[in-house]
């Protein structure tokens, strides 16, 4: 190929700083969960009996199905994918930092994976543990290929950051198991998963081993998807199993795994929302790899209706605590949502894989909102406490006390008993720089997706060329480049003009450069020279949003938003009844950075009014006669990634308008 993207690097002090986090604090934390070594209390993530929270016992589990320990597998039939997305961080930290202590301790996972794979190269702990005999037979509620995609991705990177060649043999011999069992063959699965992964993962096999039945059989799993309504049901018929693999699941529609239609055929989307942007993540690469214009094209229309009709401002999806759901277009509620943080980081694989078939800046733009609200919101500052859920608006009462927003907590906890969340958190951190640039080799291109400091190498036919960025990001919008090139060379940079942006200015070597944006990109195609010098200047302004007038939670209220940051009030900075308080929309709102809150975060103070509560309420519910009065307040709002640090109380991003 003659052009392409060699390495990518992150010196931001913003994200090195959750990176550094991560590397000392979340992945030695989480490992000790994995052990059950940590001393904590593991919360259900609402109120079900049988979520198992007792501890993890994910490690636990490999050593009894290797033949180590005797016993029980505990926790969900999905826990091994805690352990392999644990896995897939340590691979990309030890990328950016090796430590030969933790390779050691991750070479011993790999060991531990490898002999508690079967002979023909299956692994699921909770099958080979207790029911060897259902292997494949409870498709839908199994995750038996969804934990093997997670292994296989772990493998993969575990493999490109250390040379383990034992990783990429476990993963390639699971991925063999899988094509020796399904497909249109007689004899074979005719049928899938009931949660997607294992399609992103065999395209990423087949990206890294050039096997092409790899592609192959991600392609048979994708549209054999919803072409067979009775699939699941008559596995559910033909089980001879006593026990539920999940308990509950048996009512769920076809709509809640995406096999309600052919995926060529879905135009919304639909049910558990971390599966439905898994599927669309995996369409969205087997597309590009396979050039299937008619993959592309259903991943557009999916695309559009979520972003257009089913997200939320923060970058969050899923409406409904039932099922973890996408519900009706328009329909988000802010306090009784789901936005659980994995979704999130799906919605961003999502992105990320669309704009390698197209550079359009509203995929790169939608990366960036997840990326800085909901996914980092998804952790506390210490790294050791995390969100499932990402409400955008809590009352501690309400969540304490209404089962219907027992899944809205007020702090992190320190683990769930569905721990699916904090290690997806820790892999996507660690592999951030993966995210920052696309190449597009046809146009010689290079597009910079998100601003963030650091440096690139890119190799243009046979010469390297380094491109160097600083990015003042998120605070404001500063950033500048610099090409080290030993000879001229021609290529095109590709500058992102986010939708935040007020009117950007562009200079090369100092010099103006008019701005021909196209599909959000400002193009610089010319012959660069050693030293070359660019500046780009992105406006932040403080700016009010509104939703669609169909979204009937948001209606006559207004969001802040400065940068890529939303931004919400917090109990702890504006006293309770955050509801009482009403704001005008041309009132001037002022900006300034507070090194010393929250680790250092920009804060916006707005002269507002709230709503007195006097005497004449005393014992009246309902009132005919009392007039409501006002008492002016200064507002603070804080980043919404922030919120829940500090004392526990109410908080809301949607504000009400005077």
């Amino acid at each position: 190929m003659p052009f392409q993207l060699q390495s990518s690097h992150i010196t931001d002090s913003f994200w090195s700083h959750y990176r550094e986090l991560v590397r000392t604090e979340m992945i030695p934390y989480q490992w000790d969960v994995l052990n059950d070594n940590a001393d904590i209390v593991i919360e259900k993530e609402r109120n079900d009996d049988n979520i198992p929270s007792e501890k993890s016992h994910a490690i636990e589990n490999f050593k009894i199905a290797a033949g180590l320990k005797e016993g029980h597998h505990y926790g969900w039939v999905f826990q091994d994918s805690d352990v392999y997305k644990w896995l897939e961080a340590v691979a990309y930290s030890l990328s950016i930092h090796p430590d030969a202590q933790l390779q050691e301790l991750a070479d011993g996972v790999i060991d531990l994976i490898g002999l508690a794979q079967e002979q023909d190269g299956y692994i699921n702990t909770y099958f080979s543990i207790e029911e060897p005999e259902r292997r494949f037979k409870k498709l839908a509620e199994s995750h038996e290929l969804y934990c093997a995609g997670h292994f296989i991705e772990a493998a993969i990177a575990y493999y490109e950051a250390t040379g383990n060649e034992k990783a990429r043999t476990i993963a390639c011999r699971l991925a063999d198991c899988i094509d020796a069992h399904f497909g249109k063959e007689a004899g074979k699965i005719q049928g899938y998963d009931g949660h997607e992964e294992i399609e992103l993962a065999l395209t990423k096999l087949y990206t890294l081993t050039g096997e092409q039945r790899y592609l192959d059989l991600s392609l048979y799993f994708l549209y054999e998807r919803g072409t067979d309504p009775t699939f699941f049901a008559r596995q559910r018929a033909e089980d001879k199993g006593t026990t539920a693999v999940i308990e509950g699941m048996s009512h769920r529609q076809l709509t809640y795994y995406q096999a309600h239609q052919p995926v060529l055929e879905q135009e919304t989307a639909e049910g558990h929302a971390v599966r439905l942007v898994y599927l669309c993540a995996g369409m969205a690469d087997a597309a590009y790899l396979a050039n299937d214009s008619k993959m592309l094209e259903a991943c557009r229309r999916l695309w559009s209706n979520i972003v257009s009709k089913r997200m939320y401002i923060t970058g969050g999806i899923g409406s409904t605590v039932d099922g973890e759901a996408f519900t009706t277009d328009y329909d988000l509620p802010n306090d009784t949502m789901y936005c659980e943080t994995c979704a999130s980081i799906g919605l961003i694989f999502f992105a990320f894989n669309m704009l390698k078939n197209e550079a359009k800046s509203q995929y790169a733009d939608v990366l960036e909102r997840a990326l800085y609200n909901t996914a980092i919101g998804g952790m506390a500052l210490d790294g050791k406490h995390f969100f499932y859920v990402n409400p955008l608006e809590v009352r501690p009462d309400s969540s304490l006390h209404d089962p219907g927003k027992s899944h809205v907590k007020v702090t992190r906890p320190a683990w769930f008993g569905c721990a699916c969340c904090p290690p997806n958190l820790a892999r996507l951190l660690t592999s951030l720089h993966q995210y920052v640039y696309t190449i597009h080799p046809q146009q010689r291109a290079v597009y910079t997706n998100l601003y963030v400091t650091g440096t690139a190498e890119l190799k243009l036919d046979d010469q390297t060329v380094q491109l160097e960025q600083t990015s003042e990001l998120p605070w404001e919008g500063n950033v500048a480049f610099q090409v080290h090139t030993d000879q001229p060379i021609d290529f095109t940079l590709a500058l992102r003009i986010p939708y935040w942006s007020g009117e950007p200015v562009l200079t090369v070597n100092g010099e103006s450069v008019s701005l021909d944006i196209k599909d959000g990109f400002v193009s610089l195609n010319r012959t660069w020279q050693k030293g070359d010098q660019l500046k780009l200047t992105l406006p932040m302004e403080i700016r009010q949003y509104s939703a669609h007038p169909l979204v009937r939670s948001d209606w006559g209220k207004l969001a802040i938003g400065r940068g890529p940051l939303i931004f919400c009030a917090e109990q702890e900075d504006n006293g309770a009844n955050l509801h009482l308080i009403r704001v005008y929309s041309n009132q001037q709102a002022t900006y300034r950075f507070d090194p010393e809150l929250l680790g250092g975060v920009g804060t916006i103070e707005w002269q507002v009014e709230r709503q007195q509560v006097g005497a004449e309420w005393e014992q009246v519910l309902y009132s005919s006669v009392a007039e409501p009065t006002y008492a002016p307040h200064t507002l603070k709002l804080i980043p919404y990634y922030s919120w829940a640090n500090r004392t526990p109380g109410e908080m809301q991003v949607w504000l009400n308008k005077a």
